[in-house]
């Protein structure tokens, strides 16, 4: 078969990275700028200075590592993910594709290969957004699409700033938080996270692109009241107002497309008692969809909602942009060695649009980017259930690999 990956090697440096943050139920809880998050960043430091790689890490923790090729001068090959997770959620989440990662560089140490290219191994900060936001945050700044000031401002619900905490665990780099070099291409492997490749029975995913969205932030400022006293003409209900809004969500993507989709993840209500009245209702919502017409027309009419419902109730409110970001479609040179990988190997893969946000959306920014899926039991994931077997997260692996050294080159 060629250039493949070592099916038991992969199996235990999954495992071993898994360790870190594990939670009882088998998942991972390793939130960006944590103790976990140091540990992790540590143990992937050691993993890339056994192989004799010189790591640099940047001002915003992104981490990088270089292979040297038979052309130094020439435009390095990109591969890489995430090692940070959601809360309680999967093993599998991004820290796939940063193993997957260290075994393509293992392999070719393995096999004395010498690729045309250099090629460079990247974990990326806070791709997630769950303990500080927006998502995909690293390479967002890395790429220029962030501003790296305002970024550091972000605080977690402790209060406590990212630029702290990256100090404070170490990894606020001195290298700065651009391109280094002229890169030719970024692959990345993750796990789908959605049900299309299980259903239509393939083993690997050709992603050729990543759809776009929008989140937002609203706040409802009502009257906190006595909930037995006050009667109903006269209540200010934040709650209520909000509660329109995130039924709207909820039916609006039902309107616009078949993959369009919304979600309200977060609510706040305060005082939050059984005999109060809410006075105050923060809550967020967001719209995924592959064009960028739909994702428009899907926020403007939330933002119609919004305030639709607070006439309605009574109520002021204010809102503001947590993130909005354009659909990408990926350089068909780079799709086509993941399609060719794929078939060479002799497993069965199908074309398919990402409709979870990842970095390879900002580093498209930079170079030509392409991206593998493997398998997503049941489409889950962000969630300790989820899954993708030993045989999936192989030949996802395997395709990962033998397409990079595609577009890498090999010199011997």
């Amino acid at each position: 078969m060629g250039f493949t990956l070592d099916r038991e090697r992969l199996v235990e440096t999954m495992v071993e990275q898994a360790e870190i943050g594990a939670t009882e139920n088998g998942g991972l809880h390793r939130l960006a700028l944590s103790d976990d998050d140091k540990a992790i960043r540590d143990w992937f430091d050691e993993q890339l200075t056994d192989l004799g790689l010189d790591v640099r890490v940047d001002v915003f923790g992104n981490m990088f590592a270089r292979r040297e090729g038979a052309d130094p001068d020439a435009d390095p090959l990109l591969v890489g993910s995430h090692l940070d997770s959601q809360p309680y959620g999967g093993i599998y989440d991004g820290a796939l594709g940063v193993v997957a990662a260290i075994e393509f560089v293992r392999e070719l140490e393995a096999r004395d290969v010498t690729t045309e290219r250099p090629v460079e191994i990247v974990n990326w900060t806070n791709e997630e957004g769950s303990r500080f936001q927006p998502a995909m945050q690293g390479s967002g700044v890395w790429a220029g699409a962030l501003d790296i000031e305002e970024e550091y401002a972000k605080t977690d619900e402790d209060g406590v700033t990212l630029e702290e905490e990256l100090e404070r665990i170490g990894y606020k780099g001195d290298v700065p938080a651009e391109p280094q070099y002229d890169y030719d291409a970024y692959l990345e492997l993750h796990i789908e996270q959605g049900p299309f490749l299980e259903e239509n029975g393939k083993d690997v995913g050709v992603v050729t692109g990543v759809v776009g969205f929008t989140w937002g932030a609203t706040t409802y400022y009502g009257e906190a009241d006595h909930s037995g006293s006050t009667p109903m003409q006269y209540r200010s209900d934040a709650l209520v107002a909000a509660a329109d809004v995130i039924t709207q969500v909820r039916r609006i993507p039902s309107t616009l497309g078949d993959r369009t989709v919304g979600t309200v993840g977060y609510v706040d209500a305060e005082p939050n008692s059984i005999n109060i009245v809410p006075g105050e209702v923060t809550f967020t919502w967001g719209f995924r969809d592959p064009t960028r017409e739909v994702i428009d027309e899907a926020k403007e009419r939330a933002l119609h909602e919004i305030e639709a419902a607070a006439e309605r109730e009574g109520v002021d409110y204010e809102w503001e942009e947590r993130m909005d970001v354009d659909p990408v479609h990926f350089a068909e040179r780079c799709t086509d060695a993941v399609a060719d990988a794929a078939d060479e190997l002799g497993y069965d893969a199908m074309e398919v649009f990402s409709g979870a946000g990842h970095d390879a959306t900002y580093a498209n920014h930079v170079c030509d980017t392409a991206m593998v899926f493997a398998v997503s039991e049941d489409g889950k994931s962000h969630t300790e259930e989820e899954y993708t077997s030993w045989d999936d997260c192989y030949a996802a692996a395997n395709t990962y690999a033998r397409a990079a050294l595609t577009l890498a080159g090999r010199a011997d």
